[in-house]
This record gives structure tokens, sequence and C-alpha cells, in this order.
């Protein structure tokens, strides 16, 4: 058997066996904020892409008082992920339906801190990267990105 018609087999195979077919046409919807307050941020909070949903970076920022949460690397990473819960539910998504973070820290010496809360809260334990920055927004300790899967 010729080599291209053995690779024809087996692409042919493959799509029989994954359902593989050509890429369909994803809509993108471009979210609006729950609080009309943050409509005119340069971003949008979320994103979503068929069936994933792209969470903005959040910070440790308590937007009820507008400043961020107190008791340092674990105060605001309690508070990062109640922000995250927040822009989740608005969209009928939870924590459990996160498949991957993007943590990003000020400091790698936090990191122990910060993972104590965090194994608090994501218990199916998604997909993960962190690493460390100098600077991040509002001098926050720590930014979490989110993508999950409705």
């Amino acid at each position: 058997m010729k080599i291209k018609t053995q690779l024809a087999i087996v692409l042919f195979a493959y799509m029989l066996v994954t359902g593989a077919h050509a890429q369909e046409k994803t809509e993108i919807i471009f979210h609006k904020p729950e609080n009309p307050a943050r409509a005119s941020a340069p971003f949008s909070e979320a994103v979503q892409a068929g069936n994933l949903f792209f969470l903005a970076g959040q910070i440790g920022m308590d937007r009820t008082v507008g400043k961020l949460a107190e008791g340092g690397i674990k105060g605001e990473t309690e508070q990062v992920i109640k922000n995250i819960q927040g822009v989740l539910e608005y969209h009928g998504l939870n924590l459990n339906n996160v498949v991957k973070c993007t943590v990003i820290l000020s400091d790698i010496d936090d990191f122990r801190d910060f993972n104590s809360v965090y194994v608090k809260y994501f218990k199916k334990k998604p997909a993960r990267t962190t690493f460390a920055a100098a600077g991040l927004a509002a001098g926050a300790k720590i930014e979490i990105d989110v993508i999950a899967v409705k």
C-alpha cells in the first residue's frame, strides 16, 4: 500500500473514532459585566466562545469598598476567588466548571500561603500555571484568570 493511501486510511479511521469533522464557525460573545459601572473597563470580564468562557484576570479588590482585601496574600486570594465566583455565577457557572487557572503572584515566596487558600476552593484540580511578576494592577499581591466550560 502506498504511503498516501495508508495515511488517508489512518486519517479516516481517526475521524470515525473521534467524531472529528471540519471546524464549524464558533460564535464569540463579549459579555457585558453584571455591574454597569464596570462597562467602561477596556476589556470584557467574560468572553464566550462556544461553550468556553474566558474570564479576565481578577485581583483581590473588594468591590464593595473599592480597595484590596486585608490579610495579605491569604486575604487577597480569598477575595480573588470570590470575584471569580461572582463572574462565573452571573453566567450560570461555578468553580467546578473551571478547567484552567493562570495565577500571577507579585512574590513567588507567597506561593505556599496562596496555595493553602486555593486548594479549599478548587476541589476538581483544574490545570494551573503559576508564576511571579513584578508589579500587578493596584499593587495587588495576586491575579488569577480562568477558563471555564459550560
